[in-house]
């Protein structure tokens, strides 16, 4: 990785943290470069919100990973204990994996569909990410997403004596969706993005024809952003 993209990355060096608890401490200096971003406890919190109200049928479909551990595992010195953790999860059990990404003091949202099912003209595996930062180039992070796929597909295999597939032939998704307009409200907008595609993502869909149907132009709204960031229980 080039010296300059080293420098860039988000390190989170304190993290308390096992698989299944949402003990951490307050990284606030190395994630927020604004007052007023949601600084990794009050996004997490909020964010499990999300999953607590979900019904039992959603929950049987969808499942989350915590907030930091993409960050963590972009750190060398924590990968392998990060894997450990998702390992646990049995995460392509599910249709949608919903997956926080904060990295370079900013959030996205990378959703997983269709991981462990077959393809079929009705379901198409594909990745999601949600950026209210377009401007940045968002498929930035796609070497380390994909690395981190195959990483978790490896040590799931070994479990179930399969081979990984090909994740490079999993397509990387990057719909329009409404846009920040300062340098705050990543992490608001992230909330946003999960809380709607948890609530609106059918049971099945495939991408054949393009980007997922039910993700028309007019399924983010800007103003409907501003009234749900407006109602954040933080």
């Amino acid at each position: 990785m080039p010296k300059r993209q080293q420098r860039e990355i988000l390190v989170v060096d304190d993290f308390c943290a096992a698989a299944g608890t949402n003990r951490r401490r307050n990284h606030n200096a190395t994630c927020s470069k604004h007052p007023n971003t949601l600084d990794t406890n009050k996004f997490e919190r909020c964010f499990r919100n999300i999953w607590r109200d979900l019904s039992e049928d959603k929950k049987a479909s969808f499942t989350f990973l915590d907030s930091l551990w993409f960050t963590l595992y972009m750190k060398e010195s924590s990968r392998e204990k990060v894997l450990k953790w998702i390992k646990k999860e049995c995460i392509f059990s599910k249709k949608y994996v919903v997956i926080p990404i904060v990295c370079w003091s900013h959030w996205s949202l990378l959703i997983l569909c269709h991981f462990g099912e077959t393809k079929s003209k009705a379901r198409t595996p594909c990745m999601i990410l949600l950026d209210s930062l377009h401007m940045a180039n968002p498929k930035r992070l796609e070497p380390e997403i994909r690395k981190f796929i195959v990483d978790i597909y490896e040590g799931e295999a070994k479990e179930r004596l399969e081979q990984k597939p090909a994740t490079s032939q999993i397509p990387l998704l990057v719909p329009k969706v409404p846009q920040q307009r300062n340098g705050e409200d990543c992490g608001r907008f992230v909330l946003y993005f999960a809380s709607l595609f948890v609530e609106n993502a059918p049971k099945d869909f495939s991408t054949d024809d393009g980007y997922p149907y039910f993700m028309k132009e007019d399924w983010f709204c800007p103003q409907d952003v501003d009234h749900f960031c407006s109602r954040l229980r933080l």
